[in-house]
């Protein structure tokens, strides 16, 4: 069956390179390269020519043979004194299967810029030799056949891997290379490198991320993420970053103890294999001593999503100095240490986010408050909650939205809160 749909393909005027011609019968077998099966189905057709009788050759199998580019036929043709026809170009690649060294010595040049252990060739191929492939499949029922972005990314991938060394990953690449047949160029894409780690904020006044707002609490101009980014992109010679935190403070707050963890998604990394501990240093001198990072490690995407899930839940530990309008009695520090103890609390919206968040109700867990007073008006508290809880809303109240509060459980109102993040599980 192969031999005859080869034939009839052949025979019919469809010009097909040794490389395009085994593909289309590419699942029969393995271990042979496609220009191999082409190549030893076309000799098969060469002797099939001479079948009937050695006086009897069938001119028209060896024109079709010899405009395909084999050369056994043009012989024959010259040794009977006949003509060849000159060899066409391939219809189904066009030449494209002549072509792999060049491809991969092209995207060895452009590759070259990046640093990589790992790497998967794609291929974009115009939509005329796509049309044509599955017209032909159609038209002689082939079943068998592989497809032509198959064969160009794994024949280019191979001689890639012998010239840099390099390993093919069809999972996790660290850069994919896409061979652009139709705009004939070579593109490379790196995946992006992640970094996890904790930043403490050792000042206030400081957004996490940048600030296109006039805001009279900002005293920086700068942001926690830029102060990280800029060092990275420098170091890993990046396009751009992206930050992830496990949740956030408030402008006013800072965030001390461990700090709290992030991922930093480095895209476009021209180098991938930084050492992270003189990143840590660069970052941590360059900023001042207005942020500090630690534990910086390499991790994957997947870290992002377990750190966004895990913001909503982890314990995290508070330290307000509060001021209130009213004086504070010994009995309102007893009130407190023993009202919250495992409390669900419920809280709206607070109304100084409502303008840019959804009303909605969220129910948070507080652990534990420990208070102790600090003169006549001032109270330092601990408090130990939920990720995701407001805690000025459950100190001041925010007008019964959160519901209990310290406010409303001792009656007084509150000037003033100074906020730190003191630990974060």
């Amino acid at each position: 069956m192969v031999i005859d749909k080869a034939r009839q393909m052949l025979e019919n005027g469809y010009v097909l390179c040794d490389w395009c011609l085994g593909r289309l019968f590419g699942l029969r077998g393995s271990g042979i390269s496609n220009a191999d099966r082409g190549r030893a189905i076309k000799t098969l057709l060469f002797m099939e020519a001479y079948k009937s009788s050695p006086r009897e050759v069938d001119v028209n199998l060896l024109r079709a043979l010899a405009e395909s580019g084999y050369e056994p036929a043009r012989n024959a043709l010259a040794s009977l004194g006949l003509e060849a026809p000159s060899h066409s170009q391939c219809y189904l690649c066009g030449g494209v299967s002549s072509r792999y060294e060049e491809l991969a010595e092209r995207a060895y040049n452009v590759a070259g810029e990046y640093e990589f252990s790992t790497f998967l060739v794609g291929v974009r191929l115009p939509y005329r030799l796509i049309k044509k492939e599955e017209e032909l499949w159609r038209r002689f029922e082939l079943r068998d056949a592989e497809s032509l972005k198959n064969e160009i990314s794994r024949e280019v991938g191979k001689i890639f891997s012998k010239k840099t060394g390099k390993q093919y990953d069809p999972e996790r690449p660290d850069i994919l290379l896409i061979i652009d047949l139709e705009g004939d160029g070579i593109e490379v894409h790196p995946r992006p490198v992640f970094i996890c780690g904790r930043y403490r904020k050792l000042v206030r006044g400081l957004p996490q991320n940048p600030w296109p707002f006039s805001d009279e609490r900002i005293k920086f101009n700068t942001s926690i993420e830029e102060l990280i980014a800029k060092p990275t992109l420098s170091l890993f010679e990046a396009h751009d970053a992206k930050f992830h935190a496990a949740g956030r403070e408030d402008i006013d707050v800072r965030t001390l103890g461990k700090g709290r963890p992030f991922v930093l998604e480095v895209r476009k990394p021209k180098k991938r294999f930084v050492d992270l501990r003189k990143l840590e240093e660069i970052i941590n001198s360059s900023a001042q001593s207005l942020i500090e990072v630690h534990a910086l490690s390499y991790c994957d995407k997947d870290s992002v999503k377990k750190l966004k899930g895990l913001a909503e839940v982890a314990r995290k530990v508070y330290r307000a100095i509060v001021t209130f309008m009213e004086p504070v009695t010994d009995e309102d520090i007893e009130r407190i240490n023993a009202a919250f103890k495992e409390t669900v609390v419920e809280q709206r919206t607070p109304l100084r986010v409502l303008h840019r968040r959804a009303d909605r109700l969220r129910r948070k867990v507080v652990y534990k408050v420990v208070a102790r007073k600090l003169s006549e008006h001032d109270v330092e508290i601990i408090i130990e909650a939920q990720g995701g809880f407001y805690i000025k809303e459950f100190i001041h109240g925010d007008q019964g939205r959160t519901n209990p509060s310290i406010a409303g459980l001792i009656g007084k109102n509150v000037e003033r809160i100074e906020l730190d993040v003191i630990d974060i599980d």
